[in-house]
């Protein structure tokens, strides 16, 4: 009796520091969804990160389907609580776990999943890397993952008509990671710009191969003078805000690095920037 009264209190525990998704609605068929800022954990199912929602005549496209398994389902019933209409899209905007993970959970729902070719060739190529982290950083959380790539793919450029919605799908090359793409609704000129963006926040500066490439897509971004932009993390905001956050720190970046450089300066010189600016 004693174990079955602990482990009821075990499941409760689990339910209770569940971390919710916080629900922003944007207009009157866009959405997003935003979870913590801080590391991905066992009670965020991984979902340390922002999605998108946008909800078309009959069903549902969704932007990043999550960490994990688990991740997935409280992305959908985040959605449940404000449609009941199926998820007929998911599109990952890039190969970082959040953003893909979640693609089996929503794939055995009857959705389509789709992503940049440099996306699904990314998620095939870290799935080991993401599993083996987020088995330390989330534990049983974990648990019913099953990694699926993306089964449909695009090169540079989709549009296509979701229900009466336009929209254009843009990678213009490596930013967070190598398939990073933005999505545009041109006619709401709302930005869901994937890990192009981060607020709130630090930049996850780690996969990143190329700043040079990451400061010349959020260039290309900042070009559609977007009046809304749901970031990858971090809260909804403006194209102000995001260039604080993201670009003026890329450019700073590279600009100190390159100092140390050009003075024959070791990679232990770069902890003695000084970052208060962007405390």
């Amino acid at each position: 009796m004693k174990k079955i009264f602990l482990v009821g209190l075990l499941v409760s525990f689990v339910v209770v520091a569940e971390v919710p998704l916080n629900i922003v609605k944007i207009s009157n068929n866009v959405y997003a969804l935003k979870g913590e800022t801080s590391q991905r954990s066992k009670d965020n199912f991984g979902n340390n990160s922002t999605h998108g929602v946008i909800i078309g005549k009959k069903s549902v496209l969704l932007i990043d389907s999550g960490a994990s398994f688990l991740g997935a389902k409280q992305i959908h019933n985040a959605i449940k609580t404000i449609t009941e209409k199926p998820i007929k899209y998911v599109v990952n905007t890039g190969g970082q776990d959040h953003r893909w993970l979640g693609n089996d959970y929503f794939y055995q729902l009857g959705s389509n999943i789709i992503a940049s070719q440099k996306t699904h060739d990314d998620q095939i190529a870290r799935t080991d890397y993401h599993l083996n982290r987020l088995s330390i950083l989330i534990g049983r959380s974990l648990n019913g993952t099953k990694p699926f790539y993306a089964n449909e793919t695009f090169n540079n450029k989709k549009i296509f008509n979701f229900e009466g919605t336009h929209l254009e799908l843009y990678h213009f090359g490596e930013a967070h990671t190598v398939g990073d793409i933005i999505i545009w609704m041109p006619d709401e000129k709302i930005m869901f710009s994937g890990d192009v963006v981060f607020v709130d926040r630090m930049l996850g500066t780690g996969p990143a191969k190329n700043i040079k490439s990451w400061i010349k897509v959020f260039e290309k971004m900042a070009q559609f003078k977007p009046k809304v932009i749901v970031p990858g993390h971090g809260s909804v905001t403006n194209l102000k805000i995001a260039t604080q956050d993201t670009y003026d720190y890329l450019i700073f970046l590279r600009d100190k690095i390159r100092k140390i450089i050009e003075d024959d300066g070791g990679i232990l010189s770069a902890t003695n920037i000084n970052q208060e600016k962007f405390k």
